[in-house]
């Protein structure tokens, strides 16, 4: 899983970023939900580890494709990750 500096993702997905940091206020109403990882994309963990947030996709009138899904305390912002994808591929995001 190739990693993203933050400053590299796309402006809406640093704005995710700063609310997760901050606690909130979230736009979406799943968003800081658990994520389960069916998927198996990330380094596997107790369920409830992970949660997703929505990044903001322009033009979409739904929640879009774009998520960061962070694991353990999420407003450290240590262990979160990218998907432009819905999930089918994920870039590590470093600080």
């Amino acid at each position: 899983m190739p990693p993203i500096a933050a400053a590299e993702l796309p402006k809406e997905a640093r704005i995710t970023l700063e609310r997760i940091r901050d606690n909130g206020p979230f736009p979406h109403e799943r968003d800081g939900v658990a994520f389960g990882n069916r998927e198996g994309m990330l380094p596997p963990k107790a369920r409830g580890y992970y949660h997703e947030y929505t990044v903001k996709t322009p033009g979409s009138r739904s929640r879009g494709a774009r998520r960061i899904v962070c694991g353990g305390e999420p407003a450290t912002l240590a262990e979160c990750y990218y998907s432009d994808d819905h999930y089918q591929s994920f870039k590590s995001i470093r600080p």
